[in-house]
């Protein structure tokens, strides 16, 4: 046993000086960057977009890999399966860095444990619009009919539990009042039925559906940011238009594995920051309003909003296995 224990630690300066010089090569091969949505949605645009931009920093190939499917809860845990080595790190959104830890009762993970933040890449604000057939012109005017007919007014939405659901939720909890949820399978459906005047209100991002609000087909409320969009300078914030306490949007950020050393997380943070600032542009024209803001405020950013959403998805009820 003695002889064990002095080989071992004959053996352990060699294993640091091995790791050392690991870290100080890295990155010497091609990283991969986890996409836990399906191709060709908007969240995988922007990590192929931030991909693009970090690959420039690292002199190395940023390869994205998609794993669609559970709202992130696979590609999740296909990115945790793999070694804290700094090669494999995970573009999250607000529904799988955030949603999912209240949606779900049986996670094989404890988010906030399992991932290291690196970078908050940016917001894409939401809007609260109605159908032309709705008789409102103002938030003001929703929220009033809301209150005096509890019920009637439907929102539509992607699915119980998304952001679409839970902001449309959260205004109604806000305004005090009462609203019929229906969900869809997808923002698509939702968006068609809203213009078809099937369901009365949708809060959803405004990226995909500028066209639509300029051509009259839905009418714009407001922005729930705290600030008035770039690209709809006309339609006023939630606060604005008199409703307070009330700010959602979803987003998009880098996070590292858990486990990963302190070293390569600087790395990748600053090549993450970088690309932001490089892709700024590319970055707005995909809805996003960029941010490159690094670890320290993206960790204090994502416990906030745990201690926001976590309370709401359990008034909501909405539940997800």
């Amino acid at each position: 046993m003695f002889r064990r224990a002095f080989l071992a630690s004959l053996a352990m300066p060699g294993i640091a000086q091995a790791q050392a010089q690991a870290q100080a090569d890295y990155p010497n091969r091609p990283l991969r960057l986890v996409v836990p949505f399906a191709p060709g949605g908007s969240a995988d645009v922007v990590a192929r977009i931030t991909a693009l931009g970090m690959q420039e920093v690292l002199r190395q190939p940023v390869v994205v890999e998609n794993r669609g499917g559970s709202g992130g809860v696979i590609g999740s845990e296909a990115a945790l399966a793999a070694a804290p080595d700094g090669y494999t790190f995970v573009f999250h959104s607000l529904s799988s860095a955030v949603l999912n830890a209240g949606l779900y009762r049986n996670l094989s993970f404890e988010v906030r444990r399992a991932f290291a933040p690196l970078v908050l890449i940016g917001t894409l604000p939401n809007i609260v619009m109605v159908s032309p057939n709705l008789p409102v012109r103002t938030l003001q005017e929703l929220i009033a009919l809301m209150r005096a007919e509890p019920g009637r007014i439907t929102y539509a939405s992607s699915g119980a539990g998304t952001i679409t659901h839970l902001s449309a939720h959260l205004l109604a909890m806000r305004a005090g009042a009462t609203a019929t949820h229906v969900p869809y399978r997808g923002s698509g459906p939702a968006f068609t039925d809203l213009v078809a005047g099937r369901v009365d209100m949708m809060v959803d991002t405004m990226a995909s559906i500028i066209p639509a609000i300029r051509a009259g087909q839905v009418r714009a409320l407001a922005v729930t940011t705290r600030e008035r969009s770039l690209a709809l300078p006309e339609v006023p914030t939630a606060l604005e238009a008199g409703l307070q306490d009330y700010e959602t949007y979803n987003w998009h950020a880098l996070f590292a594995l858990g486990a990963t050393p302190p070293a390569l997380l600087a790395r990748l943070e600053a090549a993450g920051i970088a690309a932001v600032r490089s892709q700024g542009r590319r970055l707005k024209e995909a809805g996003v309003e960029p941010r490159g803001e690094g670890a320290d405020v993206l960790a204090s950013f994502w416990d906030t909003q745990l201690a926001l959403w976590i309370p709401i998805i359990r008034a909501s009820g909405a539940t997800a296995e």
